[in-house]
């Protein structure tokens, strides 16, 4: 048998064994990391990943079964077949390979292209996770089927990653079926030329998501203002219908950070993103603007993937041919339901393949920008696509049909925006959108679940679909709480009564209670009103419920930032499925109705109605939400909890009964959490975080990172940023030597630290290191 030793340099050609049915190559990134492409040359473009390989030192031997090329932390074999497997690094089998295939399109616009099929043979009873956001309420992927097309509320990152501790990236933007069964795990695409994907060893849930993140980038710092709560309408009608929701907040103390202006600031259909101003009831769109800074607020704007006739922005694409030509939203020039299709809109989404059009789109946005707008909705970046024929997909778009890069749409949209921003403005980019694809984590941008309908099984389904999407590399996701579609919660004939509907009330309740533990939190839906003081006045439950929901947002700040920082970072994430620090514990491999909220907190929301029957109907009859009601939650094994609210400590792998009244969230930290509780505030800037509570959970080793920077600049990647590391050890609090400073960064502050049995330590701190016996 001859070995050969080499070395794999960046930038070299990939190293490949040939195979009986053509060329398969292995090419390692990382020690960790490794693509294979097989029947041809690797394609030289990804919308995904932007790593180039790193030297790797490989230890190639041939056989006359195949090849192994081992690196010091993974092994591969490919066999004659050209079929190839994966090993450990103790030599354990992670994956092996099935069938495989090009098929060549005999006909249409990608005649002579490939329709690529590759099947893996995964163990029976492995789990798997990722896609993106699916809608099925199901955490694990196994069984399922999907033709994998960006849609409104389902988006498609064709990543996966096992129980086992691995990852698979399929790089082909192209409409893809993922086919779960007992013939294997298939990923076929429309359009390619070879099949091309990458196997990433983590070792676990955190280990994979870093490889992902490597691959094709980090997540940076959003603002700190975004983590406070979000109010949202489709829509405010006049520039006076939206102050007076933030003055509301305001006059009432409860929490607000920023106020979202939905669709037709702009006027009519025929206007339709004209990026201005051109509503009557919005002329005095300045003042408004700087009303809403002047009360310490933000504002975020609507932008969509298309442009109406009568646009400065469609006349300039139009032009240079820069348009797509398929039915999108809106199809009608009048606001008319069912659509008018005898005024038709002329509505048409752009080429954002196009780096022309992309900076087109940027430069009508820059209106908006120096206005002082401070984040955008970027609405419909699937695009809509409405009466859908398979014909839409076979145009032009600069980089190959329509069909070849369709899922990739979402990406090129929104780094569009978030690089140009970045050129001219030195906040940092803010950016809520509709639809995600592998790699959108680099922009920063959070996206929502689209336009769900208000139910409670819709609710439950939220929490498997964000973790999935958070299992893919990408950690920033939220959801319309109480759903978009409250339908049959209002009177009929009467829109926006459905907040008076105790049914509805009680579902919103839960929604939100849910949205306080996700990355953003945010309300918004249409045919409603959803500020606070439309669900009833202080005093009453359900008011009451919403506002301590609100307030424990903004008192769990410093956490919520401390893990913005590991996220970005250290390649942490949110919101993180049980089976991501609890891999043992079978319990929790397909469970989606709890999850972690950073490393410490476990939420078990309550996604169950407790007073009032779960149909979707308008029903005012009195409800009583003030008697006690329960929910089970399952504590994950392998470590105790304590919850939050009364401190008793329960161990792990049990189910218990939690008592619960409206305003519950059941919540856990477990044992050797360091939590940082903020300052009662208005807004997240409001007060110093001078006089931190710490709240400290005995009964194991833990460690929390108190991080603190300006908030809404790139200078933390210059350094301008301060750490204190906060570490627990036996009996032992250590406050850590502050790392680093930045401009107005507080020099002496004091904590005081808060043990489950109601012991208090003050401590004065100067930045030195100190210990807190507990």
């Amino acid at each position: 048998m001859k070995k050969i030793l080499l070395t794999l340099l960046a930038g070299f050609s990939a190293l490949s064994a040939m195979a009986q049915e053509g060329a398969v190559s292995v090419q390692f990134y990382t020690p960790s990391v490794v693509r294979i492409v097989k029947g041809g040359a690797a394609p030289e473009h990804s919308f995904a990943v932007t790593a180039a390989p790193q030297a790797v030192r490989v230890k190639t031997v041939a056989t006359k079964a195949g090849t192994t090329y081992t690196s010091s932390a993974l092994k591969v074999s490919v066999g004659r077949d050209g079929s190839v497997q994966f090993y450990s690094p103790k030599g354990k089998l992670l994956l092996k390979e099935g069938a495989w295939g090009l098929e060549t399109r005999a006909e249409g616009f990608d005649k002579g292209a490939k329709i690529v099929r590759q099947t893996f043979l995964p163990e029976a009873d492995e789990p798997f996770y990722g896609l993106g956001i699916l809608q099925d309420g199901n955490l694990s992927l196994r069984g399922k089927t999907r033709r994998m097309i960006q849609g409104n509320t389902e988006d498609f990152v064709p990543i996966v990653q096992s129980v086992k501790g691995y990852g698979i990236f399929w790089d082909n933007p192209s409409p893809t079926v993922f086919r779960d069964d007992a013939d294997g795990m298939l990923f076929e695409s429309e359009v390619g030329e070879v099949v091309d994907y990458y196997f990433i060893w983590g070792g676990n849930a955190d280990g994979v998501i870093a490889g992902i993140r490597a691959l094709t980038g980090h997540v940076p710092m959003v603002p700190l203002w975004s983590y406070g709560f979000i109010q949202s309408r489709e829509r405010y009608k006049s520039s006076r219908e939206l102050l007076e929701v933030l003055r509301g907040y305001r006059s009432r103390g409860v929490p607000i950070d920023c106020v979202i202006q939905d669709w037709q600031y702009w006027g009519n259909n025929y206007q339709w993103n004209a990026m201005e101003f051109l509503n009557d009831d919005f002329r005095d769109a300045q003042a408004m603007i700087d009303e809403v800074h002047e009360r310490n607020a933000r504002l975020m704007i609507s932008i969509w993937a298309s442009f109406g006739p009568m646009t400065k922005p469609f006349r300039e694409l139009d032009e240079k041919g820069l348009l797509f030509d398929f039915a999108t939203w809106p199809q009608s020039g009048l606001p008319d339901w069912p659509p008018r299709m005898d005024y038709p809109s002329g509505v048409k989404p752009y080429n954002p393949y196009s780096q022309e059009a992309r900076d087109i789109y940027w430069k009508h946005l820059m209106r908006l920008e120096q206005m002082g707008i401070d984040a955008w909705w970027m609405d419909s970046t699937e695009p809509d696509h409405n009466d859908f024929k398979e014909s839409d997909l076979d145009v032009e778009t600069g980089m190959g049909s329509f069909r070849r890069v369709r899922n990739a749409f979402p990406i090129v949209s929104v780094e569009g925006v978030a690089d140009n921003q970045k050129k001219v403005s030195p906040r940092r980019v803010m950016i809520l959108t509709r639809s995600a694809y592998a790699g959108q984590q680099r922009t920063g941008a959070n996206t929502w679940s689209g336009d769900v309908n208000s139910s409670w099984s819709v609710l439950r389904a939220q929490i498997p679909a964000g973790l999935g999407f958070a299992l893919t590399g990408n950690p920033n996701f939220n959801t319309d709480c109480g759903g978009f579609f409250p339908g049959g919660y209002n009177r009929r004939g009467a829109p926006a009564t459905c907040s008076t509907n105790p049914l509805f009330q009680e579902l919103y309740v839960r929604w939100l209670q849910y949205g306080a533990f996700s990355p953003m939190m945010r309300s918004h839906g249409e045919t409603s009103r959803r500020e606070i003081w439309e669900f009833g006045n202080p005093g009453e439950p359900v008011y009451d419920a919403i506002a301590s929901t609100i307030r424990l947002r903004y008192s769990l700040l410093p956490y919520i930032y401390g893990v913005a920082h590991e996220v970005s970072a250290s390649d942490g994430t949110f919101q993180r499925a049980l089976v991501m620090d609890f891999p043992a514990d079978k319990a929790v491999w397909e469970r989606g109705d709890e999850f972690l909220f950073g490393r410490s907190l476990l939420v078990a929301p309550v996604l169950h109605a407790q007073y009032t029957p779960e149909r979707t109907t308008f029903d005012t009859t009195p409800v009583d939400f003030t008697p006690e009601r329960s929910t089970e939650v399952y504590l994950p094994q392998g470590c105790d909890w304590y919850d939050f609210w009364t401190g008793e400590r329960l161990r792990g792998g049990q189910t218990i009964t939690r008592p619960t009244h409206l305003d519950t969230v059941p919540l856990y930290a477990r044992a050797g959490a360091i939590i940082p509780i903020g300052p009662d505030v208005q807004f997240t800037s409001e007060k110093p975080w001078d006089n931190l509570e710490i709240r400290v959970f005995p009964g194991a080793d833990g460690r929390f990172v108190l991080y603190e920077d300006e908030g809404d600049t790139y200078a933390y990647e210059q350094g301008a940023c301060s750490e204190i590391v906060f570490s627990l050890r036996g009996g032992t609090l250590t406050i850590g030597a502050r790392r680093g400073s930045f401009p107005g960064m507080l020099a002496v502050r004091r904590f005081r630290v808060v043990t489950p049995d109601g012991k208090v330590r003050e401590v004065a701190y100067d930045g030195s290191a100190q210990k807190v016996r507990l």
